[in-house]
């Protein structure tokens, strides 16, 4: 900073209010600081900083950069709305495994991040220690039953019964649901909107048609809803092996939009999150938290929008 100094002409403490923006400092001498450190490839010490404002102005994410896309679109959401707040943002993948990703928050701890963002994995095990330390939290998709955490994600219950009733009022009596992973919040919350739409339907609950695969209801139902991007890409896979034609053989509808979703014949019928509106809400109720630790905690549910195709046997 003092070599900064030296060449721009002006005091430490003026290079100072320049870098940490504490101070309005006038746009000449700004300039002139600005270019100095260009020169000299002058960068602070985040965690040296961090000693003395309590802060080092990042946040981290944790996430399974394997299980879904989609993930890429949230990540860039966040990571976006973390920038413009003055944040840097620290990625570590869970792999979707508890031990992983309570190896990867503790990284993250290490790193002194000011708050964490969290994609739980199935029996999260980092959890219960966030919470133990008082961790600023937000949990991002994937959501729990929980009264003390800030949460944002899809709306699963009601989204996947509208796609029942979507198919049962094209005149299918018998619709099969193919679920996402076992063991997440999102898989429960679907298979429950699944149900609901059968009661809405006045069809009845048959555990033989709720699968992870195509195959085992093949012959036995009319419709499928798919709950995920993985078991879509099964489900077309299978359909295709065994000369099943969506949309006439077997009318389908799927939550989770895939960016190929019209490049496919016939079309898929999806649901499209609101991907990007998750991920920036979640970084703003972050910053709220660690700004205000005493807070309400609040859980937000943001509705998937239906992309109305032609794989539901719709024209």
């Amino acid at each position: 900073m003092r070599e900064v100094a030296g060449l721009a002409g002006v005091s430490i403490t003026t290079v100072s209010h320049v870098v940490n923006e504490t101070r309005s400092v006038a746009g000449s001498t700004r300039d002139r600081v600005l270019k100095a450190i260009e020169e000299t490839g002058y960068t602070g010490d985040a965690i040296a900083r961090s000693l003395v404002t309590g802060g080092t102005k990042s946040l981290g994410l944790a996430v399974s950069l394997e299980s879904h896309p989609y993930f890429a679109e949230l990540i860039a959401a966040i990571e976006a709305e973390a920038t413009a707040a003055g944040y840097t943002l620290v990625l570590i993948d869970t792999r979707e495994s508890a031990e992983s990703e309570q190896a990867a928050v503790r990284v993250l701890r290490s790193r002194r991040v000011d708050g964490v963002l969290l994609t739980p994995t199935s029996g999260s095990a980092a959890l219960p220690e966030l919470r133990r330390l008082g961790v600023p939290t937000v949990l991002v998709d994937r959501l729990v039953v929980a009264k003390d955490l800030d949460q944002v994600g899809p709306e699963n219950v009601q989204a996947t019964s509208s796609l029942v009733t979507h198919v049962a009022e094209l005149g299918h009596r018998r619709i099969g649901l193919v679920t996402g992973a076992p063991g997440l919040a999102t898989t429960d919350e679907r298979v429950l909107g699944y149900r609901l739409g059968l009661g809405r339907a006045g069809l009845a609950w048959d555990e033989d048609v709720v699968r992870t695969s195509l195959g085992p209801m093949l012959g036995s139902v009319t419709a499928v809803v798919v709950g995920g991007h993985q078991a879509l890409v099964g489900v077309l896979r299978e359909a295709r092996a065994r000369n099943v034609r969506i949309g006439s053989d077997l009318a389908l509808v799927a939550y989770d939009e895939v960016e190929w979703a019209e490049l496919v014949d016939p079309p898929l019928t999806a649901l499209a999150q609101p991907v990007e509106e998750i991920g920036r809400t979640a970084v703003r109720l972050l910053l709220s938290r660690i700004s205000e630790p005493e807070r309400t905690p609040e859980t937000i549910r943001l509705a998937p929008e239906l992309r109305h195709r032609s794989s539901c046997g719709c024209r």
